[in-house]
């Protein structure tokens, strides 16, 4: 089945079309996959109108939504991962200790409490409905390389560890006295990659 999108940036009459879009989709496929992007951008309240589909019901109107799953991706709680990291790697712990325990209560108390996170006062989170808050931890200057050849790579290039190094150079870290987080990811080093 070919991908479908639906615009969700707007307000409340949009509730209706979210669902009937959802529910056709999952009576087309029952293992339909819903991606939610840029949470942080919807209108409060508007993702609580998926909240029959995920609820504790074998089925809604007929339709049983067990397989669909649902992934809803967000900017909410950004500053609270980046602080989290941080702790650790000024107690000498590496990124890569971080756990899910150490930070999923606070990803979930942190999106219900911020009116900017799609998922402000939400049911799916007071009614326990999201299984996993899934932090996406900030990338090293080690990452941002491993980015700049993977991009060399599939552009058929040959590595050249100079270039790599001048493009991770040229990306902001912060904080500003560490340089320890990529301030952008590696969301840059295409473009930067075309100026070398």
């Amino acid at each position: 089945m070919k991908p479908q999108t639906l615009n969700l940036h707007t307000t409340s009459p949009f509730e209706d079309q979210l669902q009937t879009w959802i529910r056709g989709n999952v009576s087309a496929c029952a293992s339909s996959v819903f991606i939610f992007d840029e949470m942080d951008k919807l209108h409060p309240g508007l993702i609580d109108a998926i909240k029959p589909f995920l609820d504790y019901y074998e089925q809604v109107d007929g339709v049983s939504y067990r397989k669909a799953v649902f992934i809803f991706l967000s900017n909410a709680g950004g500053d609270l991962i980046t602080k989290t990291a941080l702790e650790f790697w000024r107690a000498g712990r590496r990124r890569e200790d971080i756990q899910l325990k150490d930070l999923e209560h606070a990803l979930s108390v942190g999106v219900f409490n911020n009116k900017h996170s799609g998922l402000w006062r939400s049911g799916l989170i007071d009614k326990s409905l999201i299984d996993y808050f899934i932090p996406f931890l900030p990338l090293e200057y080690t990452h941002v390389k491993m980015c700049v050849r993977a991009e060399m790579k599939a552009r058929g290039s040959a590595i050249d560890e100079d270039v790599v190094t001048r493009v991770a150079e040229e990306m902001t870290f912060y904080p500003k006295g560490e340089k320890i987080y990529s301030d952008r990811g590696c969301k840059t080093v295409q473009s930067r990659l075309d100026f070398q």
